[in-house]
Order: structure tokens, then C-alpha cells, then sequence
């Protein structure tokens, strides 16, 4: 057993006399996790819009010979 296990076994009982069944929220834990996954995303999103604007791509045209339909005749 971890040591977080054990902590959240510990700490679980005394929890369930404060806790109101009829009124469930995911309080500060919730809002922190998500927070947390906003500013993650937040940053994944500006990393990708750097390494975007560095791709320099530039199509090359096909070749004649490559594509045989094109140069037959109806």
C-alpha cells in the first residue's frame, strides 16, 4: 500500500460525518484538477501553434510521366 493509499484510508472516515449525501460538489480538489488540466491544455495548444508556423511545406508538382491516364488520348 502507498503511502497516498494509506493517508486517503486514514483520513476517508473521518470525512464521512461532515459529508452531506444530498449535496455533492467537487469542491477545491476538483477545481484545482481542473484548472490544472486547462493551463496543460492551454500550453500544448501554444507549443503546437509555434512548431506550426515553423513547418515550411511546399508541394512539388506530380511528374508527366507518373500518372500514364493523363497522357493517353480519348
Amino acid at each position: 500500500m502507498s503511502a497516498t493509499q494509506a493517508a486517503i484510508a486514514q483520513l476517508l472516515p473521518l470525512a464521512g460525518d461532515t459529508f452531506d449525501k444530498n449535496k455533492v460538489t467537487p469542491g477545491i480538489l476538483g477545481f484545482i484538477v481542473f484548472a490544472a488540466l486547462a493551463l496543460g491544455v492551454w500550453f500544448l495548444m501554444k507549443s503546437m501553434s509555434r512548431h506550426m508556423g515553423r513547418v515550411d511545406f511546399e508541394e512539388t508538382p506530380e511528374p508527366a510521366s507518373a500518372n500514364p491516364e493523363a497522357t493517353r488520348a480519348p
